[in-house]
């Protein structure tokens, strides 16, 4: 890494910068990995990526939102180097995505429509791959041996890539996105057309790279984000409108929801439990929404003190829950 203010060489595609400062961070001590700063990308006179700044921490597992036209796959191509921002700067581990020969291993890339060459084995083509990375070939073949066990398709080795399932496939580039254990993974849609079983290994094998890598997600399957994700940025029509911790976003750690059957509704004594800040009754999903203090207590303790409040006043109570989903807080900030 280039230390501050220090110049580094240029990559062999023409890498055009080097960060000049220090690592940015994300309100805590977690250095960035993955930095943007007023970043804009025009397409004639359509605007597609407008004026975004972000980071995104070390070691995490960050999410790409938006609904269609957001903006969440030409940020995601300008991660990957596919396309230059028109404005504005990206950093990743320090470099310019073109900067190739310092990235090179150290980025693994998993587009959406990713192609495999179909006249090739899954073995060879993952040497290949890794061998274009420097490995010896020993050192390929070992790698390519793990991750395809990781995808768990030890068993495809010699099988041609043309003759794949598309759930087989898509693992395959899943495998190829993290040859050589690289320092930040992009993913495009990893489980997009995937069964239910074989998108679950690919969210348990996310998980298991959680503090390994750093891995950028862009998807639409929002229960599948909020499941893995620890930091997530919403886009919409190209413009950033908002980032942060998956607990911030979708509030589990300040509002508590309370679901009660038909019955009494007693918010007045739920208002008056310690640290509650506001009370609101929804009347159409039945549900008391509760807002607290942090300083004061957690959402466990309001869920203790409230569930006992009300069947101290007769409600009954037919669910709890911390926060709103995802998709919720989506469709608030976005329509």
């Amino acid at each position: 890494m280039s230390a501050e203010g220090e110049e580094a060489p240029l990559g062999e595609a023409g890498g055009y910068r080097a960060a000049p400062k220090a690592k940015a961070r994300f309100g805590n001590e977690t250095p960035a990995a993955i930095d943007l700063k007023g970043v804009t990308r025009t397409f004639g006179a359509l605007t597609a990526v407008n004026d975004v700044t972000f980071e995104v921490p070390d070691g995490c597992v960050f999410g790409l939102i938006g609904p269609n036209g957001a903006g969440k796959t030409t940020t995601f191509s300008m991660l990957a180097g596919y396309l230059t921002p028109t404005r504005g700067e990206i950093y990743i581990l320090d470099r310019s995505p073109d900067a190739t020969a310092e990235l090179k291993g150290k980025v693994g890339v998993l587009p959406q429509d990713a192609l495999l060459p179909a006249g090739e084995r899954v073995g060879d083509f993952l040497v290949y791959l890794a061998r274009l990375q420097g490995m010896s070939s020993p050192e390929a073949r070992r790698s390519a041996e793990k991750v395809l066990a990781e995808v768990e398709g030890g068993d495809w080795w010699k099988t041609r890539c043309g003759a794949l399932s598309h759930g087989m496939a898509k693992r395959v580039g899943l495998a190829q996105a993290l040859l050589g254990d690289p320092r930040v993974v992009l993913l495009d849609e990893p489980t997009a057309g995937l069964d239910p079983r074989v998108a679950y290994e690919v969210r348990q094998l996310v998980k298991s790279r959680k503090g390994r890598c750093t891995l950028v997600i862009s998807s639409h399957n929002l229960q599948e984000l909020e499941e893995i994700c620890d930091y997530a940025a919403i886009l919409d029509r190209g413009r950033l409108i908002t980032v942060g911790t998956m607990a911030e976003l979708t509030a589990t750690s300040s509002e508590v929801r309370f679901a009660l059957a038909q019955g009494p509704v007693p918010e007045d004594a739920v208002r008056a439990i310690e640290g509650v800040r506001t009370v609101a009754w929804h009347l159409g999903a039945r549900e008391l929404v509760v807002t607290f203090d942090r300083a004061q207590c957690d959402a466990e303790e309001i869920i203790r003190r409230g569930t006992f409040v009300l069947y101290q006043n007769n409600a009954r109570i037919s669910g709890v829950s911390k926060g709103h989903g995802l998709e919720q807080r989506v469709m608030e900030l976005t329509e």
